[in-house]
Formats: C-alpha cells, sequence, structure tokens
C-alpha cells in the first residue's frame, strides 16, 4: 500500500477570481510600465543573437526562448516592451497558477489570494519578469507541473498525467532543470507515495511525449560534441566565483521575498512535511528538499529552484486558514505586511530609478540587474570610433558573448559588420572570414587569440557614459595584426563556455 493516505474527495472551493486577476494584473502592469526603462539585459542580447541562428539546440540551452526571441523581435523590432510580453505573461500567469494551486489543496478563497499575493510580490519572479530569459518561463512551468500534479492527486483524473508530459516537454525545451524536479520527485514517490501514481500508464504515455520533444536538441547536442554537458562547469565557477555553496540557501530564501516569501517557503515546507491535513500531499515537501540538495550539490544557481515556490506557499496558505491565530497575532493587520513587503522589494527588482540618478548615487538602492542593463549603446558607439581607425581588413571578435550581442544589436546602425565571439553559445555562431587578416579584440583577456597574431597592442577602451559597471566602463580594445595561421585552425582553439 502506499505511504499516504488518498486525498479526500473534497469538492473544490469557489476561485477567488476578481481579487486573483487584479494581482496578476497589477503585476503585469507595473512589468508593463517598466518594460522599456534601461535596456537589454545581456542575456536578452544573446538570445538575439540566439535567434538569428534558430537551431534544435544550442550548447548552453534549448531552443525555447531563441525562438521566443527572434519572435517577438520580428514582430517589433528594437521594442523592448513587446520583446519582454512573454516575460510579463509568464510572471503574471504564475500567480493564478499558484492561487490554483490553494485551491486544490482546498484552500478557500483568502488563502489562494494570499498564495497568490506571495507570488506576485517575490523579488525573483518579479525581477526575472523583467526580462526575457530561461529563469523567467521557466518558474511557470515548473507551478503548472505541480498543480497538474496536485490536482491528481486530488482527483487521480488521469487525463491531468498527460497535459504533465506536455508542460513538461515545453519546459524541458526552454531549460533542463525540470529533469532533475522528475529524478528527484519519482524517487520520493517509491518511498512516501503515491505509488500509484507509477502504475499509471498515462504517466508514461506523458513522460513519452516529454522525452521525445527532446530528441531534436539532443541529436543538436551529439553532433556538436555534447556541449551542454560543459555548462555544469562554467555555472559552478560563477557560483564560486560568488561565494559558493554558502549563499544558495540564504539567496533563495532572498530571492522569495523577506518577511512574506521567505516565511511562506519556510512554513509550507514545514506544513507539508507533518501536517496531518496535508498529508497526501507530503512528497511534495520532501521533493522541494530534494530539489534543493541537487542543485546545491550540483554547485547550481540559487534560483534554479524557486520553481518550488508556488506550491510550498499554496501549502501554507491553505494551513494557515484552518487555525486558530495566536492571540498577539490577532491585532496583526495582514495585508500591510504584503504591502510592506512589495515595497520592500520593488526598488531592487524593478527599474524604478533614473539611470543618470543610479550613476550619481553608486550607492543607492537599484534593481539587481540594473548594472547589467545600461550603457550598450555606449560600448557599441566606443567600438565603432575604434573599428573606423582599424585596417580594412579587421574583424571584430569579444572575450564575452554578451559583449558580441550588443555589437550585434546596435552595431548594423553605425555601420559595423557582424561581430563574433567564442564565448560560450556565440562560438556556433560562426567565425570570421577566411581572408581576414586582423582583429579588433573586445575584452579584458586576449591571451588566448593572441598567439595567433605577430602583434597585439591596445588601441583604446570601451565604456559606459554614465559610469555603471555594467557595459564593462575600463574594458580594453585591442588591435591583434599579422593573423599566423588559418581561421579553421584558430577557431576550434578558442571556444570557451566559462567566458
Amino acid at each position: 500500500m502506499d505511504a499516504v493516505a488518498t486525498a479526500p474527495d473534497q469538492a473544490e472551493a469557489g476561485l477567488a477570481r476578481l481579487p486573483v486577476l487584479l494581482l496578476a494584473a497589477g503585476t503585469a502592469t507595473a512589468l508593463l510600465l517598466t518594460a522599456g526603462r534601461y535596456g537589454y539585459f545581456g542575456d536578452e542580447l544573446y538570445f538575439l543573437a540566439a535567434g538569428k541562428h534558430l537551431a534544435w539546440g544550442y550548447a548552453d540551452q534549448p531552443p525555447l526562448v531563441p525562438a521566443l526571441a527572434r519572435a517577438m523581435d520580428a514582430l517589433a523590432p528594437g521594442s523592448l516592451v513587446v520583446f519582454r510580453l512573454p516575460a510579463i505573461a509568464a510572471t503574471a500567469a504564475g500567480v493564478v497558477v499558484t492561487a490554483l494551486i490553494a485551491r486544490e489543496l482546498g484552500g478557500r478563497p483568502e488563502a489562494q489570494v494570499r498564495a497568490a499575493a506571495a507570488y506576485a510580490i517575490c523579488g525573483q519572479f518579479v525581477g526575472s519578469g523583467h526580462y526575457l530569459a530561461t529563469s523567467t518561463i521557466d518558474p511557470l512551468l515548473w507551478t503548472l507541473v505541480l498543480w497538474l500534479l496536485v490536482r491528481w492527486v486530488r482527483t487521480r483524473h488521469d487525463t491531468l498525467l498527460v497535459w504533465l508530459g506536455v508542460v513538461t516537454a515545453v519546459a524541458l525545451n526552454g531549460k533542463l532543470l525540470i529533469a532533475a524536479f522528475w529524478v528527484v520527485a519519482g524517487l520520493v514517490v517509491l518511498v512516501f507515495g503515491p505509488r500509484e501514481l507509477l502504475r499509471r500508464p498515462k504517466l508514461w504515455l506523458g513522460a513519452l511525449i516529454a522525452a521525445g520533444s527532446l530528441v531534436p536538441t539532443l541529436l543538436w547536442q551529439r553532433a556538436n560534441g555534447w556541449p551542454q554537458l560543459a555548462m555544469g562547469d562554467a555555472v559552478g565557477a560563477e557560483v564560486d566565483a560568488a561565494g559558493g555553496r554558502a549563499g544558495f540557501v540564504p539567496n533563495l530564501l532572498a530571492g522569495a521575498g523577506w518577511v512574506i516569501g521567505a516565511l511562506g517557503v519556510l512554513y509550507g515546507l514545514a506544513v507539508l512535511l507533518v501536517s496531518r491535513q496535508l498529508r497526501p500531499y507530503r512528497f511534495l515537501g520532501w521533493t522541494a528538499l530534494g530539489v534543493v540538495a541537487v542543485f546545491l550539490a550540483a554547485n547550481g544557481r540559487y534560483y534554479y529552484a524557486a520553481g518550488m515556490f508556488g506550491v510550498l506557499w499554496a501549502a501554507a496558505a491553505v494551513h494557515l486558514e484552518t487555525r486558530e491565530p495566536a492571540r498577539w497575532w490577532r491585532w496583526v493587520p495582514t495585508w500591510p505586511v504584503f504591502v510592506v513587503s512589495a515595497l520592500f522589494s520593488l526598488p531592487f527588482t524593478l527599474p524604478v530609478w533614473p539611470a543618470h540618478w543610479l550613476a550619481e548615487h553608486p550607492a543607492a538602492p537599484r534593481p539587481a540587474y540594473a548594472a547589467e542593463e545600461i550603457g550598450w549603446p555606449d560600448l557599441t558607439a566606443d567600438v565603432a570610433a575604434l573599428y573606423r581607425t582599424a585596417p580594412p581588413d579587421t574583424a571584430i571578435v569579444t572575450g564575452g558573448y554578451w559583449q558580441a550581442g550588443a555589437l550585434g544589436r546596435y552595431g548594423p546602425e553605425r555601420g559595423l559588420p557582424e561581430a563574433f565571439s567564442a564565448s560560450r553559445g556565440f562560438w556556433y555562431f560562426g567565425r570570421p572570414a577566411d581572408d581576414t587578416r586582423n582583429v579588433l579584440f573586445v575584452g579584458y583577456d586576449p591571451s588566448k587569440i593572441a598567439k595567433h597574431f605577430g602583434d597585439v597592442r591596445i588601441v583604446g577602451q570601451v565604456g559606459n557614459r554614465l559610469g555603471i559597471r555594467n557595459a564593462s566602463r575600463h574594458m580594453p580594445v585591442w588591435l591583434l595584426t599579422g593573423r599566423t595561421g588559418s581561421w579553421a585552425e584558430i577557431w576550434p582553439q578558442l571556444e570557451d563556455m566559462r567566458a
């Protein structure tokens, strides 16, 4: 027999449509109003470039987000607001799906709204919802998977298992992290139940759908030497540079949101593990712990586990709804706490400050990624000025994929040719023409490419006129002349997944 009881066949509570939709609309409105501020995030520039080289796979990810980037840029070229519409929609949808999870767990409207509000003010989700990236789309897909799983536990409607496979297929084509969830969840279900889940044929039909959707990407990876395998080392090196595994849990909780978000995650985890009321869903508590353990052991980024937030907030809200508040807590108004939490996180998640003010007040609160959004046109202008003084047979090569993406976005309007980079997926987008004898290298360390040229010297630097660090304010530009080998020999030696 399964180690957990079957979920009671309780009637669904009514959905708190109006307040939940208002919360989702509020989140979407805040993101829409700020979507056009500052500029492209560095990864967005990369996705723009990747979208121009559509493929079934890339060195560092599956094809979903580059395809979205291409579609949105084709719809309204150069519009940041339109480009970010999928991110805005995904973040707002996550608010609604979290409320649906609370409803499936037996939560009445108040619990649904509280769970949805936790998602709506979550710094990690609102902050990433400002730009189009895998870290924006992935949490919604995890939340959808968890909603379908919770609903199946309650209803045992096996068609839901097929839809689980479909949503997982979409998630796998955006980012491979959902595979870790299913490995952990499968092991947890074997131990804690409901083992009946593993005996359902439609679960395996869904698994077949998900696995089949990944075949094109796997074929691309095999044909290109499995570059995705090197991404683990690249990510691990970045995590180590930022403080290592010690920061994983604190950063994860900070991303959930101080006060409401973090406490909700911890409380939701606790009640999933020990509450009799939520005992049929106990396996999800152990799954959340297992997901954190896997990404922690793999030295992954802390937000890889953020997809579990929705079900934890829902569990916390549902459990609290049935409990008599402590006498002292009855005098504490709940919603002002949510409002204060939102106001506290806003300056760190959305571009609400004028860009010039950030430059004038470097110690002031600012969105986490502001420094990676401002200044790309300045960088391009500086490169263009230096390129005009270079020999005619000169290619532009950058040390990082962000800089190459920026030059790809803003370079054509300044008369620049295509920029190349050996950094991560950009290496696969092409190399300089065979008859190119010289290189204008934008980056700190040209040592890997410099050994293939007779002369290397600094000719200038690129910067950000606002003085913010993102656009590499003091990044040198080098002129490399006298190529000593063919590009067919040089380019394979330059590939760098860590750059």
